[in-house]
This record gives C-alpha cells, sequence and structure tokens, in this order.
C-alpha cells in the first residue's frame, strides 16, 4: 500500500526543479535528498580528494555528505532544503568553490563542513 494512502496525507501539486539541468518532479515539504531519491538519484557529490561518490548518509544534517548545490549556493546539505518551485539543484564537486583540487592534489582552502566530509 503506497503510504500517503496510509497516513492519509493529501500533499500539494506537483512541480519542477531541475537536477542537473533535467526536469524532476517534486512535491511540497520534500527536502533535495527526498526529491533525488525518489528521481533515482543516489549520489550527488564527489569526496574532494578522491573523488568517490556520496549522497545520503545520517539523514539529519549531521554528517556533511549529502552536500549539494542549491540555487548557485553550494554545501546545501539536501537532506535539511526543502525545495520550491524552479530550484536548480546541481551536483556538488569537491568543495563547490570552482577548483576541486591544487596541482598537488592538497584541495583548494575548503570550509570546515566540505573539510570533514572527505
Amino acid at each position: 500500500m503506497n503510504p500517503l494512502e496510509l497516513a492519509g496525507a493529501r500533499p500539494g501539486p506537483a512541480f519542477t526543479v531541475t537536477f542537473d539541468g533535467r526536469p524532476v518532479e517534486a512535491l511540497p515539504g520534500q527536502t533535495v535528498a527526498a526529491v533525488l531519491w525518489a528521481a533515482g538519484v543516489t549520489s550527488w557529490r564527489d569526496t574532494r580528494r578522491e573523488g568517490r561518490p556520496r549522497g545520503v548518509f545520517c539523514g539529519i544534517g549531521v554528517c556533511f555528505d549529502c552536500l549539494v548545490t542549491v540555487n548557485g549556493r553550494p554545501n546545501q546539505r539536501a537532506c535539511l532544503v526543502p525545495v520550491r518551485p524552479g530550484d536548480e539543484i546541481g551536483t556538488q564537486e569537491g568543495t563547490g568553490h570552482g577548483r576541486t583540487r591544487t596541482p598537488d592534489g592538497t584541495g583548494d582552502g575548503s570550509t570546515e563542513e566540505a573539510r570533514r566530509a572527505d
């Protein structure tokens, strides 16, 4: 049975956001992570040093694994940010601030949150 039916939930009408330029359907009240999961996307960030894929880990905003870029703002926790009609969501590369590594591979002086995520 559909969980919405069990709970008697009546979400508002669906709307569209984009993820890496492609349209994705969202419902009012969903977080970025919920929208991406529902669209079959499980990874939307790579670690800055190893380039390993990341998505939701803790789901409560503690671990910083789910960092994503929303409307041009990097380092947004996908598990906490509610989507709004027209949001532009993008895969975050490294720290989300342009270049992800220096030539020697040590990084580019990222924020503390992004450093902890690796």
